[in-house]
């Protein structure tokens, strides 16, 4: 597995600038690398189709204790603090996300639930450009007009939208914000000190850099992001959301696995664990070869996240992957899970 790892950033065009890695069980880690470079270019030269370096002395590695923009994988936390919700009464899986925020128009006239929500199954597109709206409050309002493209219930479409309206049922609910709700549920419980949105400029010197973030490739023009989210419509409310926005590092990752394999103390119930970790999955996505490689088939569940990030607990072998690379340093390109799949096949072989 660590020969997998080694060899990700090589080579002309790499698939990331760096990687931290971290494999283990319930009991504690396996294996814990890092390699490549979570600071190397400067900006990205469009007609040369390459990346500007830094001066050498300006590269900085991946380090053990570099913190990535996990993208997606925020997902993961605010699933965790949905099902607490639920566990406390505040909200109930088939309870219509309406009930709990009546400005989501849209979601009250085709009664979304919010159980569709988490699976993905509420007919909603998959994104919209809220940042081309003018001001927050207009952006959430697009979004709670937009009308699913299929009835509810009736088709799995995999959507940041809504994760989005989630985050509002959860923040109506709870009278405070997902930053918050998560640093309450899951980051404190756990100890999980390296983890948050939007990370302070104290922290700065140990974030990996992600995008030359500019127009045609990108949807806005904000130049070399760094310690800032990616994504452009987390970035447009504020860098909290409920789909993107977290910032972590590995090892805080492989905190949140071994409390999953372990039962989801002190963070959910062993009911509601089970539940969200089982096919189909709330949240989570469960048995995906695609970029779980031979971890799945066994009932493995985890998720990507765009900036490169992956993580997948396979509770059948006791066992977690955490692999966190900056795909986007120095431009996004076409999506490529094969080494995310490489990796968790490797473990998947050393562990039997």
């Amino acid at each position: 597995m660590l020969e997998i790892v080694r060899a990700l950033p090589e080579g002309e065009r790499p698939w990331c600038s760096g990687v931290a890695l971290a494999a283990g069980t319930a009991s504690g880690p396996l294996a814990e690398e890092s390699f490549g470079w979570a600071v190397r270019y400067a900006a990205y030269d469009e007609r040369a189709d390459r990346g500007v370096e830094l001066p050498r002395e300006r590269w900085l590695p991946v380090r053990r204790d570099t913190l990535f923009d996990l993208a997606s994988l925020t997902k993961l936390c605010t699933t965790i603090v949905a099902l607490r919700a639920v566990e406390h009464g505040l909200i109930a899986l088939d309870g219509r996300v309406a009930a709990y925020a009546p400005e989501c128009t849209a979601a009250a006239e085709h009664g979304i639930t919010v159980r569709q929500l988490l699976t993905h199954t509420s007919g909603l597109i998959p994104e919209l450009p809220l940042y081309e709206e003018d001001g927050v409050q207009r952006r959430w309002a697009r979004l709670a007009a937009e009308p699913p493209v299929t009835p509810p219930g009736t088709a799995r479409r995999y959507s940041d939208l809504n994760f989005l309206l989630l985050q509002r049922v959860l923040e109506r609910t709870a009278g405070r914000g997902l930053d918050r709700l998560v640093q309450e549920t899951v980051t404190g419980p756990l100890g999980m000190a390296d983890t948050r949105f939007r990370p302070p400029a104290s922290w700065l010197p140990r974030i990996a850099a992600t995008e030359d973030q500019r127009r045609p490739w990108g949807k806005a023009d904000r130049g070399m992001l760094r310690g800032v989210v990616h994504d452009e419509n987390a970035w447009a409310l504020g860098g909290v959301a409920g789909h993107a926005g977290l910032f972590a590092t590995a090892g805080d990752l492989a905190v949140l696995c071994r409390a999953l394999l372990a039962g989801g103390g002190p963070m959910l119930s062993p009911a509601s664990t089970e539940l969200m970790l089982s096919a189909p999955g709330l949240g989570f996505e469960v048995d995906q070869p695609w970029f779980m490689g031979e971890l799945a088939g066994r009932g493995a569940a985890g998720h990507t996240g765009f900036t490169g990030t992956s993580l997948v607990v396979d509770r059948a072998r006791g066992v977690y992957l955490v692999l966190l690379a900056t795909t986007v340093h120095p431009r996004r390109r076409p999506g490529d899970s094969a080494p995310r799949a490489a990796a968790a096949t490797a473990l998947a072989r050393a562990v039997g």
